[in-house]
């Protein structure tokens, strides 16, 4: 299906989701297992890549998109962009990250209850929920585009699609897709130099890592447990897990699929040597820190991670959002993992 986007006529118009919640109360912007098919995950250029010199100063090499634009979503709809948009808002903390990331904060309309980073966000209009944002404030801000993240499940990207509110929805699983929706977005609002930037130092970031634990013998990796949210863990397919994978740990849970609820008498078993966690979050229910939460469970004192004092808190928000900090959270993970080797 085509959507040719008009920049200035737009202007109105289980188990798992207890997951969704409880993330989106911490601040997180973790999406739960797909409930939809996507072709990718992250979006795509429908034609070749373009950039042109025309339009620029005289002596500028700056990289110009060349519009009409053409490129696909996560959920593969397809968008012709004439030029670039002007009002965007963003439903996702991770892609209002992106946004101020490439010098967008001006252009920003409104975001989602829980973008705070950076500062500046916290004082855009506020367009309610990750999961399901509010409809009339997503109308009102007269966006041309709104950015969907990995939490906005498909009902909900076709009941605002319904009421002609131009919805892009990415659902990043690795760091490369993270890596090239920042670039696409880059294309998408003429922002490609910027984008190239972020993405080299992100680049540079990953590098270090894997070059500080490239050469562990597989006797010397390390059994990692992550607990993001209060009883879950994740598996194999999932953006945490492959940081854990990257930093050269061996993630006791690999063996699952996406995000689950663990036993705990299973954790116990495998008896992880280091215990990766959001710091400072704070159970609703219980009304504890996790690390206490973790701590307490019973029969855990025989864990080697606790046993050893490696319980490894890293910054949730960074840890949880498949933005611009995720290689920040990856060098988190190893410097946790492997103190001797990444500093």
């Amino acid at each position: 299906m085509k959507q040719k986007l008009d920049m200035g006529m737009n202007k109105g118009t289980k188990k798992l989701l207890t997951l969704v919640l409880t993330l989106a109360l911490a601040g997180s912007a973790i999406g739960c297992a797909q409930t939809e098919k996507s072709p990718t995950g992250s979006g795509q250029l429908v034609d070749p890549p373009k950039a042109s010199g025309s339009g620029q100063a005289a002596g500028s090499t700056a990289k110009r998109t060349v519009y009409p634009l053409k490129v696909k979503d996560a959920t593969g709809k397809e968008f012709t962009f004439e030029k670039a948009p002007q009002k965007i808002a963003s439903t996702s903390p991770s892609e209002t990250e992106t946004l101020f990331a490439l010098g967008l904060g001006d252009s920003i309309v409104g975001v989602s209850d829980f973008c705070d980073f950076p500062a500046e966000a916290k004082a855009k209009p506020k367009l309610g929920s990750i999961t399901k944002p509010n409809e009339e404030a997503m109308i009102a801000s007269g966006a041309e585009i709104i950015l969907g993240g990995v939490s906005m499940k498909m009902p909900t990207v076709e009941k605002l699609r319904e009421l002609k509110l131009n919805v892009y929805k990415v659902e990043p699983k690795t760091i490369d897709e993270v890596l090239s929706n920042i670039l696409l977005l880059g294309q998408i609002f003429d922002k490609q130099e910027q984008a190239e930037k972020v993405v080299a130092q992100m680049k540079a970031e990953r590098d270090k890592v894997v070059t500080a634990v490239k050469d562990l013998k597989p006797e010397q990796k390390k059994k990692v447990f992550i607990e993001f949210s209060p009883g879950w863990t994740v598996g194999q397919g999932e953006f945490m897990d492959e940081l854990i994978t990257l930093s050269g740990g061996i993630n006791v849970a690999g063996t699952e699929k996406s995000y689950v609820k663990f036993s705990e008498e299973k954790i116990i078993a495998d008896n992880p040597q280091v215990i990766l966690y959001p710091k400072d979050l704070i159970d609703s229910k219980q009304k504890k820190n996790l690390d206490a939460i973790i701590k307490e469970r019973g029969g855990w004192e025989k864990i080697d991670a606790i046993k050893n004092g490696r319980l490894v808190g890293v910054d949730n928000n960074m840890m949880s959002r498949p933005g611009p900090r995720i290689t920040q959270a990856l060098t988190e993970f190893a410097k946790g993992i492997y103190p001797e080797l990444v500093k």
